[in-house]
């Protein structure tokens, strides 16, 4: 079976957006473009889609807006809460990437460290709880 070609008869489906509902859209996207400086493809009143080096994209939708296309607004995360789902990157320098979250106001979840399926990975919270982590593989990591 290719990557490219599901099993059987099943439709080619490709990730090419993630969208997170956000409580504050302008804090939201100053936080994602301070931390990861991804250049602003979309920007309107109620939505912001940010362009990642891969040719994917990333929107923050503020929360209202959000549900008027799903037919319900998404649950507010409390403060110090987090949401049930990760947004996992790998990224070229490791040590960078953690100062520049922490410089965003990211929180810090769990410092840098190895895990057990091959990358070491930093776990951070962005304003609206979603779960952001940073990480190199570590064949990588051992070659610098």
């Amino acid at each position: 079976m290719s990557i490219d070609k599901p099993a059987g008869n099943a439709p080619v489906a490709r990730h090419v957006l993630t969208i997170l509902a956000v409580q504050d859209l302008q804090r939201s996207a100053a936080f994602y473009g301070q931390a990861f400086a991804w250049p602003v493809q979309v920007d309107t009143p109620v939505y912001v889609e940010l362009a990642l080096p891969d040719g994917r994209g990333l929107g923050l939708y503020q929360r209202e807006g959000f549900g008027k296309n799903t037919g319900q607004v998404p649950t507010v995360v409390p403060a110090g809460e987090l949401a049930g789902h990760e947004l996992y990157f790998h990224v070229d320098d490791l040590a960078a990437m953690v100062s520049r979250l922490g410089d965003a106001g990211a929180r810090l979840l769990s410092p840098a460290a190895v895990r057990d399926w091959g990358d070491e990975a930093a776990y951070f919270a962005d304003p609206d709880g979603n779960v952001i982590v940073v990480a190199r593989p570590l064949s990588v990591a051992a070659a610098r």
